[in-house]
């Protein structure tokens, strides 16, 4: 996407007033925005408009922001934040696990939402002439094209996963507090929802590790963080 480009943002809500307010929050020019009122319908305006980010509240007549997350999932990497007034940390996980990279609550401002908004469509770090690829034992990584290999296998993450994976890569062999990694991977509204770590670490794990239940690159530190390992 150049400068001169729109970002494509999909606001699915069955509420009026929330819509409102987004519509509102996105009337920039930087900005093209589609809307919905249920998953259901939700889910043919992803399938034609192809955004680039989706908004997306839980709680929705047709199909659930849960079921849409999946569905999603199923098609594309889209970045995916949830807006709900649940604030249950139960909740919030099984959103995170239907695919979602960041869950903000309702009520919320715009100012914090676009902040989380500039985070998700952030996919990596900037590119600069001296490091346009990291490769660091069993990975690589090419921040040009996004794609990963590991153990010179390709594999696909999202955009989340991506982010916290190059954080990783590039502080590998240090032990990393919880607290660290959510900040420098999800900002500082994030630092205390350790939930997020378990649930992307967990599906980083299931993608990179031969066998998850004993990871050999992703090692927890107890009571402290992770640390990762560039060599299986």
């Amino acid at each position: 996407m150049t400068d001169m480009e729109a970002t494509r943002v999909l606001l699915v809500d069955d509420e009026l007033q929330i819509t409102r307010v987004l519509r509102r929050g996105f009337a920039a020019p930087q900005f093209e925005v589609r809307t919905a009122a249920d998953g259901r319908s939700g889910l043919e305006t992803f399938r034609d408009f192809h955004p680039e980010i989706v908004i997306t509240d839980l709680q929705m007549p047709e199909m659930s922001g849960l079921e849409l997350c999946r569905e999603i999932r199923k098609l594309s990497s889209v970045p995916i934040i949830v807006l709900s007034v649940k604030g249950e940390e139960e909740t919030k996980v099984a959103a995170l696990d239907a695919g979602a990279d960041d869950y903000v609550m309702k009520p919320f401002g715009m100012d914090e939402l676009l902040a989380r908004v500039r985070a998700v469509l952030r996919r990596a770090p900037a590119v600069n002439a001296e490091e346009e690829v990291i490769a660091a034992g069993d990975f690589k990584v090419d921040l040009t094209t996004y794609k990963i290999s590991v153990r010179g296998a390709e594999i696909h993450l999202t955009p989340k996963e991506l982010e916290l994976l190059i954080f990783l890569l590039k502080n590998h062999s240090k032990v990393l507090t919880h607290r660290t990694i959510l900040i420098s991977v999800w900002g500082a509204n994030a630092a205390e929802q350790t939930e997020y770590l378990r649930v992307f670490l967990g599906n980083l794990r299931k993608k990179i590790e031969v066998n998850p239940s004993k990871p050999q690159y992703i090692l927890t530190e107890p009571w402290v963080g992770y640390r990762f390992n560039i060599t299986g």
